[in-house]
């Protein structure tokens, strides 16, 4: 599976995820081969681009909690969009706590982790989807670190509310509940310390806001973007895990608590150079699973440090296809 912008589309790539409209209403089929309408069609929209299925690969499975997870998201996006427009020109609040609701009702109680599926975005859908992930996170991550009813409300509420980016709007929307501004402060400058490597000591800060930084930088570097392509769940956890005078520990680990990151099934490519399959994970050390080596059928323990010490996942396999990719610059160069 690779990430295509809409301007790289061509007629004959297959779709390796659904693509519905803000009714949820099923457009594009996985694996539909797409045309010069699908393609006109998705420019329409609006799309910065979408996950195509390399030529030789299969349809990757999608469960049925997969499906009514990225319908959900489609729906909720709209409400959402509509909510925040709606303050912008009001400075009131209509259906917020419906919305805050529904989201921690769908995925605030889960005991078991999902496939947190990055949803296609569009320059005007982007911040709306950002705001709808980032809360979702935040609802399955509050569950794992048993937050207070109260604190959960105001936790949600603050994830769709800090993209308006007014420290002051965000007050008067939430007088009754202040911890909503202080949770979107503390994890402004949580994320700003990053550049220095140390969190302000003289700050206490509050778990919400922790959870509240964590899960928007896991959104910000996993999801479709204007200038980059989406880096890697893998990428984005290491980078969590390897800056924990920053990020919170205990968020970082809810997180992982709440979502598949390398789960049975997945191809990464390890430090040595060498393709593996991940066999089975360790919930114990997210970053040490048991794999099976493609080159020579072997089978590795990387929890077991002493004698797989050296070796470590990189990221997850970039290409399922070992074809090499020759431009026409590289056949230029060689005058061909």
């Amino acid at each position: 599976m690779q990430f295509k912008r809409t301007e790289e589309l061509r007629v004959g790539m297959r779709l390796a995820r659904p693509i519905y409209n803000k009714n949820g209403v099923l457009l594009f089929e996985r694996a539909s081969k797409l045309t010069d309408q699908g393609i006109a069609s998705i420019k329409n929209s609006g799309l910065i681009g979408i996950f195509i299925l390399e030529p030789a690969e299969p349809v990757p499975p999608m469960s049925e909690e997969d499906i009514e997870f990225e319908r959900f998201q489609t729906v909720n996006v709209y409400a959402i969009k509509e909510e925040l427009e709606r303050i912008g020109s009001t400075g009131r609040t209509s259906k917020l706590q419906i919305i805050v609701s529904n989201i921690i009702k769908t995925y605030g109680h889960l005991d078991k982790k999902i496939n947190f599926i990055q949803n296609l975005r569009s320059v005007e859908d982007y911040h709306y989807k950002h705001a709808l992930n980032v809360a979702i996170l935040c609802a399955m991550m509050s569950n794992q670190m048993n937050l207070k009813v109260e604190d959960r409300l105001d936790l949600v509420t603050a994830a769709l509310l800090h993209g308006l980016g007014d420290y002051d709007l965000i007050e008067r929307l939430c007088s009754a509940d202040p911890n909503v501004k202080r949770f979107c402060v503390q994890a402004d400058k949580i994320r700003e310390s990053l550049a220095y490597e140390k969190l302000d000591s003289a700050i206490k800060l509050m778990e919400g806001s922790m959870i509240l930084a964590v899960a928007e930088t896991y959104d910000d570097m996993t999801a479709m973007s204007f200038d980059r392509p989406p880096e890697s769940e893998v990428a984005a956890i290491k980078h969590l895990m390897s800056h924990d005078t920053v990020y919170s520990k205990a968020a970082v680990n809810a997180l992982i608590s709440s979502i598949n990151i390398l789960a049975q099934g997945i191809c990464v490519e390890l430090n040595t150079g060498e393709k593996a399959l991940v066999l089975s994970e360790n919930p114990s050390d997210i970053l040490s699973p048991m794999v099976l080596c493609f080159s020579d059928n072997s089978i590795m323990d990387l929890s077991d440090k002493s004698s797989y010490g050296d070796i470590e996942i990189m990221d997850v396999m970039k290409t399922m296809d070992n074809r090499h990719e020759m431009g026409t610059e590289m056949l230029e160069k060689y005058g061909l």
